[in-house]
This record gives C-alpha cells, structure tokens and sequence, in this order.
C-alpha cells in the first residue's frame, strides 16, 4: 500500500513538473510573440516616418504644405517593389495615420498595397509612395476590405513645391492625391489598379482590432511608444487645421 501511495505522489510530481515547464514554455512564446508584433508595428512606422522626412526636406520639391494641413489622412508606402518579367505587379507595406477629433494625428494603421500589370516589361524597382486623403469621402476606401485607387474615389498625381500648392487646389476635385519617390526623383503619381487592403493580423495583434475599427475611431488616445515616430512626423511638417 504504502509503495503504490509512493508512486501515485511521483507520478503527481512529475505531472506538476511538465505542466510548469509547459506553462513556461507557452509564456516565453507568448512574450516572443508580443517583442515581435510590436517590433514589425514599430519598424512599419518608422519606415513611414523616414520616407516622409526625405520627401519635406528637399526645398520647392516637396508636398505643399497646406495640403498636408487640411489632408483627412496621409499613407506612407515605402519601397513598394514593382517587379515585371512579362507579367509585372506592385507589393508593399503602408502605414496609414488619421486627424483625430482635435485634428492631430492618430497611431498608425497598417495596409498591404498590391496591383499588377501586363505587357512586355522586365525589371524591378522599389518605390516609396505617399497618398493624402483628403476628404470623408475619400476615406470610405480605407473602411473596406480592399479598395483600389482611381475607382469610386478620384485619384490624381498630387502637386509638389510651395508654388504648386499655392497656385492650385486640386483637393476640390481629387478625393485623394499620391506622390512617388524612386531613385532620389520625388513627384505626383498616377496610380491606377492599386489595390490597397487592411493588414489585419498586424492590426488586430498589436492594436487588438481591425484596420476598419481604427480609422473609423477619432478618439484622441495616446498613440503607443513604438509607433510614434509617423505621427510625430506628420506633426512637425503639417499643422491641426480646424475640421471642415
């Protein structure tokens, strides 16, 4: 009686065991999985918030200014690849960042921007782009599950130097205006049949909820550390304008 009672508390013991070291194993995968998740997060903003300080800091070559000033929302791209051998397609990240109800801008929301082409092409290039959304009708767009560029929504190559932006005001009649940088060259863009779509297993990891959720949200909470480099650069180049 006495040897079963020893080996029913060993075998007891040696449960206890694995389940410890099973729960250890599960809590050191999950905080790799949490440093990771938030690692992609902040490497997306941060990417965003470099191509835009390129952008404004080449002189009369720039966004204007007061574009960025009344744009809804802006989203940064950088180094879309368009790679073509006969059949050629885009493919790149973007982080999506929008006026909150104080009109500052909000934590970023992160999107995939794909599209494709046919024709006799060969090659591959990155592209860093940048789209303003400037108006509620333009963000519609984002509160879907993909939308593409120059569909519902007009999309037009966006004007660059302070000149341009005082001698025009084409958000009147473009709901958003996109701008490319490649090889050093910064200009408008046209973008037809780019599809933009939620990249919602980074959204929902490391927010906790969809793409749609977050840009529909104006609320002004506290943007997360690791993700505050593209706001913080939207706010020095751009000023909070009243909402329209």
């Amino acid at each position: 009686m006495t040897s079963r009672r020893s080996v029913l508390l060993t075998l007891a013991a040696l449960a206890a065991v694995c389940l410890s070291f099973a729960s250890a194993s599960a809590q050191r995968k999950g905080a790799k999985s949490d440093r990771k998740r938030t690692a992609d997060a902040a490497r997306h903003s941060n990417e965003a918030a470099d191509v835009l300080r390129k952008i404004m800091s080449v002189p009369d070559h720039d966004i204007p200014h007061d574009l960025l000033d009344s744009a809804e929302a802006v989203a940064v791209c950088p180094g879309v690849l368009k790679a073509a051998f006969i059949v050629g397609g885009r493919k790149g990240d973007c982080s999506v960042s929008r006026r909150t109800l104080k009109r500052q801008w909000g934590a970023p929301v992160f999107y995939n921007m794909t599209g494709g082409s046919f024709g006799a092409q060969i090659g591959g290039t990155k592209t860093d782009y940048v789209l303003l959304f400037m108006n509620g009708d333009a963000l519609k767009g984002l509160m879907e599950d993909k939308f593409e560029l120059g569909g519902e929504v007009e999309a037009t190559a966006g004007p660059v130097g302070r000149a341009a932006g005082a001698g025009t005001n084409p958000r009147l009649t473009a709901g958003i205006l996109t701008y490319s940088r490649s090889k050093g060259a910064f200009l408008g863009a046209s973008l037809k049949g780019v599809a933009v779509t939620p990249d919602n297993d980074l959204n929902e990891a490391f927010y906790g909820k969809k793409a749609t959720e977050l840009i529909n949200s104006q609320e002004d909470t506290p943007v997360p550390s690791p993700v505050r480099a593209l706001p913080l650069a939207l706010n020095r180049y751009s000023v909070r304008m009243p909402k329209r």
